[in-house]
């Protein structure tokens, strides 16, 4: 992303600050995000750079003002003055604060933890499940249905923001169930500015290790960290560490993989 896409997103994020949060606000902005989505004539209007910024604002305001609350109508009403180049953008854009919302809800609320760890841990039984992961990305099966699969699948025992937004990652993403996930848990930790870093280990880490291993990546990072641990015993011992796009190999494969490299160059 170039600057001045970081700054309109970092401009939108402030819009939804000066309101209280909710399901229910973010509801009313993933309905304006997908309504934009489908009519393209008017996330196009909406996003029309060679209209004014206000005259765009005013339209978002009029079309939306008695559709939803005035916490979503001004959201969308900034969005709309911003320039995001084209509708898709704005729309993404849209759909973005929502998830932010959801986030921030359960933030104030105290279970955001609880949260980042059940999407984190749907996420991987998605990966270990082909029939389930093929299930979930098939577009060609009705959304609801894809969505009610989720329901039944995480139930009661999840959080309903988790819910919420396992099923919002079917709604609106445009590539697989799993990249969405792990994008929806890099805003989770930028609500509360921190970084996610995946760390892959042969056996399970004990409370002291991670605590440990947190700290050292809070010292290299200079952020707080948020560890996501996944067991793979093909790691033949150590830790593979992933914070965004920097891998950490510390696995005794992968300096295995890297001396073979060096000795075939």
């Amino acid at each position: 992303m170039n600057a001045a896409a970081e700054a309109r997103q970092t401009e939108l994020d402030r819009a939804i600050e000066a309101h209280k949060l909710s399901t229910g606000f973010a509801d009313e902005l993933f309905a304006v995000a997908d309504l934009l989505t489908q009519q393209a004539a008017l996330r196009n209007a909406l996003a029309d750079t060679t209209t004014a910024d206000a005259q765009r604002r005013a339209l978002a305001a009029a079309i939306f003002a008695k559709k939803v609350g005035k916490p979503a109508a001004a959201v969308v009403a900034e969005a709309a003055a911003l320039r995001w180049g084209t509708g898709s953008r704005l729309a993404a854009a849209i759909d973005r604060q929502g998830l932010r919302v959801l986030f921030g809800t359960a933030q104030a609320a105290g279970t955001l933890d609880r949260v980042e760890e059940e999407l984190f841990r749907f996420s991987r039984a998605v990966v270990a499940d082909p029939e389930l992961r093929a299930a979930l990305d098939n577009r060609n099966a009705p959304l609801a249905v894809r969505q009610q699969l989720v329901s039944d699948l995480l139930g009661k025992k999840a959080d309903p923001i988790t819910v919420k937004l396992a099923q919002r990652a079917l709604a609106f993403a445009k590539r697989a169930l799993e990249p969405t996930l792990d994008a929806y848990l890099t805003l989770a930790a930028e609500t509360r500015q921190r970084a996610v870093a995946t760390v892959t280990v042969a056996r399970a880490l004990t409370e002291e290790q991670q605590k440990r291993l947190q700290q050292v990546l809070i010292g290299r990072l200079n952020r707080q960290v948020t560890l996501q641990v996944v067991v793979d015993p093909n790691v033949l011992g150590g830790a593979r560490v992933k914070v965004g796009d920097e891998v950490i190999e510390g696995t005794v494969a992968g300096r295995l993989a890297a001396a073979e490299q060096q000795l075939t160059q």
